[in-house]
């Protein structure tokens, strides 16, 4: 079954039609939010509290909500590692070539 439009898909279209740029910008946000949500989901799954976790990693209750805020984009990977090994989990990045032909 196909979703059915609501106005901000329509807003954004609009907008990636007057400037395509804007879609790194969506991205960018989305990964943020993905971010965030993981961080969110496993410290919920393990049933600590922000401050609980902050202990753990070393940091204040403040610096986790920042962290978990969709659009906080400023944590390092040393804190992203920190995080997530309080959370008994596995930090993995990985780099994927884009579109664009790329010569070497």
């Amino acid at each position: 079954m196909k979703r059915i439009k609501d106005d901000l898909d329509k807003t954004t279209e609009k907008i990636l039609k007057e400037d395509p740029s804007f879609q790194e910008e969506l991205d960018r946000a989305d990964r943020a939010w993905d971010v965030a949500f993981q961080i969110y989901d496993l410290r919920q799954k393990l049933g600590l509290t922000q401050k609980q976790l902050a202990e753990l990693v070393g940091t204040k209750q403040s610096n986790i909500a920042r962290i978990e805020s969709a659009d906080y984009t400023g944590y390092t990977f040393k804190t992203l590692e920190k995080v997530t090994k309080a959370l008994k989990a596995r930090l993995e990045i990985r780099i994927i070539p884009g579109n664009s032909k790329i010569n070497l």
